[in-house]
């Protein structure tokens, strides 16, 4: 695990109902608890920067604040990442004078132009995420240590990835080259940038999750991690599921023969995503519950033991050592 903190940026995705959200808040606590300084960012779909309810900042308890990065609990924070807001800083940046690049983002015909290009609109959220990881304090180290990125879908990961070839074709010089070779730097370092790819152990997700590393890997992105999400106990010896097998059998149809069918299916896709994974397989369990409690277990499964060298006292009151 040391590894993925080690980074400065983690860009999690999968396709929708695989727990990406769940994951990447999950992410975020483990790190925290691992000791590190975690900005936990999503990215927002709509145009404008949205106030509204967001399901990751739901997780973790975060406070919604437009594009501003707002504090959630010691050495966490959680910001929205917009297109619009990663335009509006990329103009600070190249106009002499912050209020020309305000003035520039309300005027309407360019606003229009920059909605209708996406390219221009993933620009937009990879530069506010550089600007946000170039953020020093006052001791000269990083605000943002470690980026943890949940991007709404499949399309938006391979879009991003696919940005700076895109943008380079057709703007290889000025500003906007610069902007993006700076980007690039970033995603294709695998020592600062990883895609951690999320999927379930059925068929149908491990196939696309497949499918989603190699056109990852083809644009540069490094792929740090997958994570097996929802994987089910199996608690037999290969003896007691011979027994259960053949009670099933006597008795006719049941719904424990469809449970052993799901158990089996979820081991074929763990062997399947194991052989031909390019990074290392992260697997957490299923766990009867959701929202943030859902998080709270994932982040223990994810976080180092406590050491074996704790005091009597540090374990607690009347601890037997």
């Amino acid at each position: 695990m040391d590894g993925l903190w080690d980074r400065r940026a983690l860009l999690v995705s999968g396709k929708g109902g695989v727990g990406k959200t769940s994951v990447a808040a999950a992410l975020a606590r483990a790190a925290v608890n691992a000791g590190r300084r975690v900005l936990l960012a999503e990215v927002e779909v709509g145009s404008e920067t949205n106030e509204g309810p967001s399901p990751l900042a739901e997780l973790v308890g975060a406070r919604v604040n437009g594009a501003s990065v707002t504090p959630v609990s010691p050495n966490l924070s959680f910001v929205r990442l917009s297109a619009i807001e990663g335009q509006r800083l990329f103009l600070q940046e190249i106009l002499p004078l912050r209020v020309m690049a305000d003035a520039a983002m309300r005027t309407r015909a360019l606003r229009r132009f920059l909605e209708a290009a996406p390219a221009l609109r993933e620009m937009g959220v990879l530069f506010q995420m550089l600007h946000l990881i170039r953020l020093t304090r006052a001791e000269g180290d990083p605000r943002h240590p470690l980026c943890i990125l949940d991007l709404p879908a499949t399309g938006h990961a391979l879009a991003l990835a696919a940005l700076p070839d895109t943008l380079l074709t057709v703007m290889p010089g000025g500003p906007i080259g610069r902007a993006v070779r700076e980007g690039m730097a970033l995603l294709r370092d695998p020592a600062l940038t990883g895609a951690v790819l999320v999927t379930l152990p059925e068929p149908l997700p491990v196939s696309e999750t497949l499918e989603l590393a190699t056109a990852i890997q083809r644009h540069g992105i490094p792929i740090a991690a997958g994570v097996l999400n929802r994987m089910p106990d199996n608690p037999f010896s290969p003896d007691g599921r011979a027994a259960v097998e053949q009670l099933l059998g006597a008795h006719g149809p049941h719904r424990g023969q469809r449970a052993l069918g799901r158990l089996d299916r979820a081991r074929a896709a763990q062997a399947r995503l194991e052989a031909n994974f390019p990074a290392p397989l992260l697997t957490l369990p299923e766990f009867p519950a959701s929202g943030p409690r859902l998080v709270e277990l994932l982040a223990t499964h994810l976080s180092p033991p406590p050491t074996a060298s704790a005091s009597p006292e540090r374990r607690g009151a009347g601890a037997q050592p």
